[in-house]
């Protein structure tokens, strides 16, 4: 055998860390579109159930830390996002930060809950047309978190799916339809598209256009979040990433 020397290169730019439901099948390539090239970008799992309950979301709190430790170790990680909003507000975010700091080294921690409220407070939206993929029990604790931060939810909807393999599957044209129906109604100044399993990035702009009014989902506000934590302009779509870059 030849021993070989070799120089090290350089580190490039802190990478950023993402704690994915096993399930879904949706968010990563929707960071991908949003993020910059240049930033790493490293995922790993978390066990999820097929069927999505209160419970369900809740028993994810007892792996976050260790699909931390999954992630890279080499280097600490500039921001580090957790990709569940409706476990983001049963496991509470502070928790979520808590639980995902303990198995990785990170400066931030982000979830689609804060993000929303974030880009809310930024955008000054305080009555939110909600539009869920799920049954009603799982959006309550969701809908009472954004209540507590003074954000209402006056106009509510839901395709009332439970499965997470179907939600993946509803089709752009269905969301369209629904969130246009729901800020019909009124009294509302935006519209969230609930869940980062569910494909919405493509339905936003086109949505706004036919509403006139700001589209947040879950995944456009955590690409969102993460851009800001890590000071990188993103490719956001939407109202938001011209008005809030």
């Amino acid at each position: 055998m030849t021993r070989f020397d070799y120089t090290r290169a350089d580190d490039g730019p802190a990478p950023l860390g993402m704690i994915v439901l096993q399930t879904d099948e949706t968010i990563e390539g929707d960071l991908r579109r949003m993020l910059p090239d240049k930033v790493p970008l490293y995922v790993s799992r978390v066990p999820s159930a097929p069927e999505v309950t209160p419970e369900s979301l809740r028993a994810m709190s007892t792996h976050l830390t260790g699909a931390a430790e999954l992630l890279p170790q080499a280097l600490p990680y500039a921001a580090v996002g957790y990709g569940c909003t409706s476990a983001s507000a049963q496991i509470g975010s502070d928790q979520v930060a808590k639980l995902i700091g303990e198995g990785t080294k990170t400066g931030h921690v982000a979830d689609p809950l804060s993000a929303l409220i974030a880009a809310c407070r930024v955008m000054n939206i305080t009555k939110l047309a909600f539009l869920s993929p799920y049954t009603a029990d799982v959006s309550d604790r969701l809908r009472g978190a954004l209540e507590h931060a003074g954000i209402a939810t006056p106009v509510f909807g839901s395709f009332e799916e439970a499965n997470e393999a179907s939600v993946v599957r509803i089709a752009p044209h269905s969301i369209l339809n629904a969130a246009s129906d729901l800020i019909a109604q009124g009294g509302t100044q935006a519209v969230f598209l609930s869940c980062t399993n569910l494909r919405t990035l493509d339905v936003i702009e086109k949505i706004e256009a036919n509403t006139g009014l700001p589209c947040l989902s879950s995944n456009q506000v955590l690409g969102w979040q993460l851009g800001r934590q890590i000071d990188f302009t993103t490719h956001v779509p939407g109202m938001l990433g011209r008005w809030a870059g």
